[in-house]
C-alpha cells in the first residue's frame, strides 16, 4: 500500500521526502549513536569522579579510622563532599568499619537504614557501582575498600545523585536535538529548492521519452524538422557523419573520412556549469543519434533479410545453449528436403553429428568466436538420412538476445561425384598399365597350381605309389598359390573399387602395404626395389583407405618413371623407392624416396598443377600428382616436395596431430 501511494507520487514529491526520509533516518540514528555513547561516556566519567573522592576519603581517613578519630574523619567526609561543585553531585558520604558499623558519614538527618550493608565490598574488590533508593530519592553508590597494608579496615561508599546526573544527560539532550531540529530544518528547505530545480527539466524529458517510447523521434521539444531537412547525413547513409561515425570503435578515421559540416544541424556541445542543462543537450544529441542508427539499421536489416531470404545457398541460424535451428531461408527447405516448420526446433546434430560437435566447440572459446569458421566436404544428412557434401562457413552472432551461429553451406556433392569419377578414372588409367605386370603376377601362381594339377593327375591315371608326405607338399603348394592368386585379386578389386563418402580410421601401413604387394614385384622387372621402413605403432588418421592407396600408387608410380627415365640416360643404377612411415608431436607422415633423375627447381613449383607434365605426349596426362595434392588437402594435410637434379626425388605427405586419432593396440 505505502509502495503504490509512493509510485503515485511526482517525481518533485518522491525527491523531497526521500532526501527527508533518509535525513530523518541519518539524524534518528545519530541521536541514538549520540545519546548512548553521551550518556554513556558522562556516567562514567561521574563514576570516574565519584571513585576518585572514595580513593581520597580511604586514603585520607585510613589513620583516623585506626585511631577511632570520628571527628577528624568527619571533617574528611565533608572536605571531600562540599568541594567545588562536589555538593551538587555528591548525595552523600559514609564510612563503615570492619564490622559493618557506620563510623562516619555527611547526613544531616539520621542515617538512612537501607543504606547499611546494601552495597558490601570484599577484599578481593576494587569498587563496587550500585544504584540504591535513600529517602525517597536513588544515587549510585560506589564502594572502596579502606586498606591498611594488605588488610581491610573498612568501607568508604560515596553516593552520586542520580537526579543530577539526570539533570546533566537531559540538558546534553536537549541541546544535541535542538541541533538535529535545524539540520533537519534547513535539509527540508535544501532539498525542496533541489527538488524543484532537478525535478522540473527532468520531467519535460520525461515527456519527451514518452514520445520516443511511442515511436515519435520528431518531438518538437528536441527536433527542428526544418534543420532535419538540411542535415545530408540523414537522406544519403551511405555518407558517413563526422560525430556518429567518428566514434564507432574499430574503424580508422583515416580510411572513413567523415563529412563534417561546418554548422551541424542537431549536435551540439554541452554547455558547462548547469549539469542539468547539459543532461537536456546529452538527450537531444542521443535521440538524433538513435533516429540515424535506427534509419541505417532499418536499411541495413531489410537488406540483408532480403540476403537472407533470397540467398542461393542454405542459410540457418542455431542457438547456442539449445544447440536448435531458430531459423532457415527458403534454399534450406529445398535442399534438405525439411519444411521450416520441421527446421526450426530441430537439433544441429540432425545434420550430422561430428560436424555440429566440431562447431560448438569452435565457438566456445571466446578468442575465435570473432572469427569464421570453414569446413570444406563435410557429410551433411538429408530428409531421410540422405547424406551429401557440403562446404560450411559459420560465424557467431547474437539473435534475439541469444548467442547464436549462422551457417551457410554450399552443396558440393555433384562436385565431390566428379572429383571420385576423375580419381576413378585415374584409377583405372593405372590397372590399365599394369595389366601386364599384372598378368605376370597372376600366370606365376597360376603355373605353379597347373604343374601341382597336371601331377596329380598322372599319379592317379598311372596308378603310381608316391610317399604320403609328397601328395602332402603337393597340395599344400597348390594352397598357397591359390591364396597367392587370391590376394592379387583382391588387391586389384580394392585398388579399383570406387571410394565411399564416409570417412573412416585409417593406419597409414596399411595402403602402402597393399601398393608394395601389388607392384613390388613389377618393379623388380625393370630392377627397381621398393624398401619400406614403417613405424609398427603408428597411429589412426580420419581418412578413407582407398583414395589413400590413390595417393601412394600415383607417388610410387611417378619415382620408379624417374628412376628408369635416369637409366634410359646411361646412368645405369640400381633403383631403390624406400617407402617410410613417422609418428612425431606434429603428426603422422608417409614419404616416398627415390633416387631417381630429380626435379629442377622451376619445374618443382607447378607438378601439383593439374595436366602439368614433363612426359612426353600420349605419355601421362599430368592429372596424378594434382588428384593426390587434393585428396591429402580433403583430409586436412600437407604433400611437399623436396628434389635435387640427379639425385632424386622425395615426396612426403603430413596429416596434422589435430587429425590424428588414437593411437592402435
Amino acid at each position: 500500500m505505502i509502495r503504490a501511494k509512493f509510485a503515485q507520487l511526482s517525481l518533485k514529491n518522491k525527491f523531497f521526502f526521500s532526501i527527508l526520509i533518509v535525513i530523518l533516518l541519518i539524524s534518528g540514528t545519530i541521536a541514538l549513536l549520540a545519546r548512548w555513547i553521551l550518556i554513556s561516556g558522562l556516567t562514567q566519567e561521574l563514576e570516574m569522579r565519584g571513585t576518585a573522592i572514595a580513593h581520597s576519603v580511604a586514603t585520607r581517613g585510613a589513620e583516623f579510622i585506626l585511631e577511632n578519630d570520628t571527628d577528624h574523619l568527619l571533617n574528611v567526609l565533608f572536605d571531600e563532599k562540599q568541594l567545588h561543585e562536589r555538593k551538587h553531585l555528591v548525595a552523600y558520604i559514609y564510612v563503615e568499619g570492619k564490622n559493618g558499623a557506620v563510623l562516619s558519614h555527611t547526613f544531616t538527618t539520621p542515617f538512612p537504614k537501607r543504606l547499611k550493608g546494601v552495597n558490601p565490598v570484599t577484599e578481593r574488590v576494587e569498587k563496587s557501582v550500585r544504584i540504591v533508593p535513600f529517602g525517597g530519592h536513588e544515587a549510585y553508590d560506589i564502594a572502596v575498600p579502606i586498606k591498611e597494608g594488605i588488610y581491610q579496615i573498612g568501607t568508604v561508599h560515596v553516593g552520586l545523585s542520580k537526579a543530577h546526573i539526570d539533570s546533566l544527560v537531559g540538558k546534553l539532550r536537549a541541546m544535541f536535538l535542538g541541533f538535529i531540529s535545524a539540520v533537519i530544518i534547513i535539509t527540508f528547505w535544501v532539498s525542496h529548492r533541489m527538488a524543484k530545480y532537478i525535478a522540473d527539466p527532468v520531467m519535460t524529458l520525461t515527456q519527451i521519452s514518452d514520445d520516443l517510447s511511442r515511436g515519435n523521434f520528431s518531438s518538437s521539444d528536441l527536433i527542428n524538422t526544418e534543420e532535419q531537412l538540411e542535415c545530408p547525413a540523414f537522406h544519403d547513409t551511405d555518407l558517413p557523419c563526422w560525430h556518429f561515425d567518428e566514434q564507432r570503435e574499430g574503424e580508422s578515421k583515416s580510411e572513413m573520412r567523415p563529412h563534417r559540416c561546418k554548422k551541424c544541424a542537431f549536435y551540439n556541445q554541452a554547455s558547462d556549469g548547469d549539469e542539468v542543462q547539459q543532461l537536456t543537450t546529452s538527450f537531444r544529441n542521443m535521440v538524433w543519434s538513435i533516429r540515424l542508427y535506427r534509419r541505417r539499421l532499418q536499411e541495413s536489416e531489410s537488406t540483408y533479410r532480403s540476403l537472407f531470404r533470397s540467398g542461393p545457398d542454405p542459410i540457418f541460424v542455431v542457438d547456442v545453449l539449445s544447440k536448435k535451428l531458430v531459423d532457415a531461408n527458403p534454399r534450406t527447405e529445398e535442399l534438405y528436403g525439411y519444411t521450416r516448420e520441421e527446421l526450426v526446433g530441430m537439433p544441429y546434430a540432425a545434420f550430422g553429428e561430428e560436424q555440429a560437435k566440431e562447431c560448438f566447440e569452435f565457438f566456445s572459446n571466446d578468442e575465435l568466436c570473432s572469427e569464421a569458421m570453414k569446413a570444406p566436404r563435410v557429410v551433411h544428412l538429408r530428409k531421410g538420412n540422405i547424406p551429401m557434401y557440403v562446404n560450411v562457413t559459420a560465424c557467431f552472432i547474437s539473435y534475439r538476445t541469444r548467442p547464436a551461429i549462422i551457417v551457410a553451406t554450399t552443396d558440393v556433392t555433384d562436385l565431390v561425384e566428379k572429383d571420385a569419377q576423375l580419381i576413378q578414372a585415374s584409377k583405372m588409367k593405372s590397372l590399365g598399365e599394369m595389366s601386364t605386370g599384372v598378368a605376370h603376377e597372376l600366370n606365376q601362381p597360376l603355373n605353379a597350381i597347373r604343374m601341382g594339377s597336371d601331377f596329380l593327375t598322372m599319379v592317379h591315371e598311372q596308378g603310381i605309389d608316391i610317399p604320403q608326405e609328397q601328395y602332402a607338399q603337393v597340395v599344400t603348394e597348390i594352397s598357397t598359390q591359390v591364396d597367392r592368386a587370391s590376394d592379387i585379386i583382391n588387391t586389384l578389386r580394392s585398388f579399383g573399387r570406387k571410394a565411399d563418402l564416409l570417412l573412416e580410421d585409417v593406419n597409414l601401413n596399411e595402403p602402402v602395404g597393399s601398393v608394395v604387394s601389388l607392384l613390388s614385384r613389377q618393379f623388380l622387372i625393370e630392377d627397381v626395389h621398393i624398401v619400406t621402413e614403417l613405424d609398427p605403432e603408428l597411429p589412426y588418421i580420419t581418412a578413407q583407405h582407398n583414395k589413400l592407396q590413390q595417393v601412394l600408387l600415383n607417388l610410387v608410380i611417378n619415382a620408379r618413371d624417374a628412376i628408369v627415365e635416369r637409366n634410359e640416360e646411361g646412368a645405369e643404377v640400381r633403383g631403390r623407392i624406400l617407402i617410410r612411415t613417422e609418428y612425431d608431436d606434429e603428426g603422422v607422415s608417409v614419404s616416398v624416396e627415390d633416387n631417381g633423375t630429380g626435379i629442377p627447381d622451376h619445374v618443382a613449383e607447378k607438378v601439383f598443377e593439374p595436366f602439368f607434365t614433363t612426359k612426353a605426349t600420349g605419355q601421362g596426362m599430368g592429372l596424378g600428382l594434382a588428384i593426390s595434392y587434393g585428396i591429402v588437402r580433403e583430409y586436412g594435410g600437407e604433400l611437399s616436395i623436396q628434389s635435387a637434379v640427379g639425385d632424386g626425388t622425395c615426396f612426403t605427405v603430413r596429416f596434422p596431430r589435430q587429425e590424428v586419432a588414437l593411437a592402435a593396440n
